[in-house]
């Protein structure tokens, strides 16, 4: 049996990161893809669980090499999937899941053209702005950034193989899970 690469993507407070946490729950066995970054970790953050915590220099040397699925540099620290953990994963059967920005995802599939790609979509934007607002981290300007981003990122949709409204949460969900197990 061979595992599959599954990308799933959305704006910024859409509910990508609450709608995995579930699948998880419900799917022990996917594997969520473990990214490298050159930021310094955080309270509590483990090596190899939260981040693959790489000194900036190694992190050049492994894009150099191309050992990326894709990479950002992001607020002057470096993010990407190193490709190696994901295709082990795959070939011992096992199907990997990138939850990651729709820049990552254009990346992802020049490399991996097979991948099985979700776009999560809010109902609305009016509903996306409540949802951000509510978290309450985010300053305004930081809330129209995201919201300017998103419009961005809603207008490449079609670029998917799948959009799934978070509307309601347990159908979402349900909808995720029958693409990714089904």
């Amino acid at each position: 049996m061979t595992g599959r690469l599954i990308v799933l993507t959305g704006p910024s407070g859409v509910g990508k990161g609450t709608l995995l946490k579930a699948l998880l729950e419900r799917h022990p066995e996917l594997y969520l893809s473990i990214s490298a970054t050159t930021r310094l970790p955080r309270e509590g953050e483990v090596e190899g669980v939260h981040y693959y915590f790489y000194p900036r220099d190694r992190f050049e040397a492994t894009i150099e090499a191309g050992a990326l699925l894709e990479w950002a540099e992001f607020a002057g620290n470096y993010y990407g999937t190193p490709i190696e953990p994901v295709r082990a994963q795959i070939d011992r059967g096992n199907s990997v899941i990138l939850e990651i920005e729709l820049a990552g995802a254009r990346q992802v599939a020049k490399i991996f053209p097979t991948a099985l790609r979700i776009f999560i979509l809010p109902p609305d934007i009016a509903t996306l702005e409540t949802r951000i607002r509510e978290r309450g981290t985010d300053s305004a300007a930081a809330i129209e950034r995201r919201l300017a981003q998103a419009t961005v990122e809603i207008a490449a949709q079609d670029e998917f193989d799948y959009r799934i409204v978070n509307d309601d949460f347990e159908l979402a969900l349900d909808e995720l899970d029958r693409l990714v197990t089904g």
